[in-house]
């Protein structure tokens, strides 16, 4: 990521109309042109909130994020750099019957289009380019996906420093900024099942996340720190649910835990896990990695990741 550079998120939105993919397009009236829905970051956002707010300001349409679709790359003319990130986002057909469009100064009118017309009508090569990608997915049957997210507990007190249970260490003032900041970023992506580890900190790092979309936690003990250096039964039963599920669900564990989280998605999903794939699994404080799934195939192994830190 260019350090200079604007920053700016969105996403191809899609559904199916009588049995066919369409996409929406925006048709934006100070502009003149026809495109993605996108926009720019605010402060203190993270991408994936920047892209489901911009998506709801234009086109009114409460989305949930999916496949990572790319990123990118122009100078604007100002001459300034600026990156744009986009994802997949499945419009459902509750999100249309809520709807707020409006046409107004900056959006006149929104379209949904068939991948093949979409992409002749776009006006920019980049966003083309973003479709093409989405359409590769859907080529190969992987429109509709969910996720396992893993996320590490945001910043704890030094062990060294407290005088309790390891299984009680709070979150330090920091800690606690961050699992507000990365709500947000979590909620972005739809998330259904939240899943927690006993221990205080990683409860008070799910908590802004549980508190902003209104779902309950369960808390597992085999997932905390303590049941795993203690070699407690394995994670398996409770990753392989989430899988066999199919819905959206966060996983807060511990740095040690993840690892082990993540080899046990890959035995769900038939992945053979690749260095990407460890990477994603070695993460900082309130940092979280999204395993992307296949929807009807979860087997198939995993799609795609990525990851996200705090901004804190």
């Amino acid at each position: 990521m260019n350090p200079d550079a604007v920053l700016a998120a969105g996403a191809v939105c899609w559904r199916k109309i009588d049995g066919q993919i369409h996409v929406l397009v925006i048709h934006r009236e100070d502009r003149r042109d026809i495109s993605l829905p996108k926009g720019k970051l605010d402060k203190g956002e993270s991408l994936p909130q920047t892209a489901v707010r911009e998506i709801k300001e234009e086109t009114g349409l409460s989305v949930s994020l999916g496949l990572p679709l790319g990123v990118t790359h122009y100078t604007m003319p100002s001459g300034k750099p600026k990156e744009v990130h986009y994802w997949a986002a499945h419009v459902t057909a509750k999100a249309i019957a809520k709807s707020t469009f409006k046409p107004n100064g900056e959006v006149a009118a929104l379209e949904w289009l068939p991948i093949d017309k979409a992409r002749r009508e776009l006006h920019y090569d980049a966003d083309r380019e973003i479709l093409d990608l989405f359409t590769s997915y859907a080529n190969q049957g992987v429109s509709e996906t969910f996720a396992v997210i893993l996320l590490r507990h945001a910043k704890a007190q030094d062990p060294s420093k407290f005088d309790g249970p390891d299984r009680d260490r709070p979150l330090t003032g920091r800690g606690e900024k961050q699992a507000a900041q990365i709500a947000p970023a979590l909620a972005a992506f739809g998330p259904k099942k939240l899943v927690s580890s006993v221990s205080l900190r990683c409860q008070q790092t799910i908590a802004p996340l549980a508190n902003l979309i209104d779902e309950d936690v369960r808390f597992v003990d085999e997932i905390s720190q303590h049941a795993f250096v203690d070699d407690h039964p394995a994670v398996r039963a409770i990753v392989g649910k989430r899988v066999r599920r199919g819905k959206t669900s966060v996983l807060c564990s511990h740095g040690p835990v993840i690892p082990e989280l993540l080899r046990e998605l890959a035995l769900a999903t038939g992945t053979a896990l690749v260095t990407d794939h460890s990477r994603a699994a070695n993460l900082d404080t309130a940092s979280f990695s999204v395993f992307h799934l296949n929807a009807k195939h979860p087997s198939a192994g995993i799609v795609a990741v990525e990851t996200h830190d705090s901004l804190i």
